[in-house]
């Protein structure tokens, strides 16, 4: 069972820049998939990101391409989400997610949330413009 935590969200001013982190715990971190999503206020979840196991390959959405850059640590079990040049409409609660099976490739379901399985309880980012 994978345990993860997000931390690093905060409020920033609009052009400002967050990094987020998400601490693995509990399985095997480094042959997941780890995926970053948001929750707009009233709005659905959303991908965000999408990096694979081996570190070498990313998808992002085309809303954040750009200025939002994954990476992952897997000596310290921990994927980041470096956010810069920040949008109000980038105000959301961020979780990231780790698909279960391993050493899987990036395909059309690294976008959807239905192929993630775990999932951390989410980290809050307010833009003020």
């Amino acid at each position: 069972q994978v345990q993860l935590v997000e931390s690093g969200g905060g409020l920033v001013q609009a052009g400002g820049s967050l990094r987020l982190s998400c601490a693995a715990s509990g399985g095997t971190f480094s042959s997941r998939t780890m995926g970053w999503f948001r929750r707009p206020p009233g709005k659905e979840r959303e991908f965000v990101g999408a990096m694979d196991w081996t570190g070498s390959h990313t998808t992002y959405a085309d809303s954040v391409k750009g200025r939002f850059t994954i990476s992952r640590d897997n000596a310290k079990n921990t994927v980041y989400l470096q956010m810069n040049n920040l949008k109000a409409e980038d105000t959301a609660v961020y979780y990231c997610a780790a698909r279960l099976l391993p050493y899987s490739d990036l395909d059309e379901g690294s976008i959807r949330p239905g192929s993630y399985d775990y999932w951390g309880p989410g980290t809050q980012v307010t833009v003020s413009s």
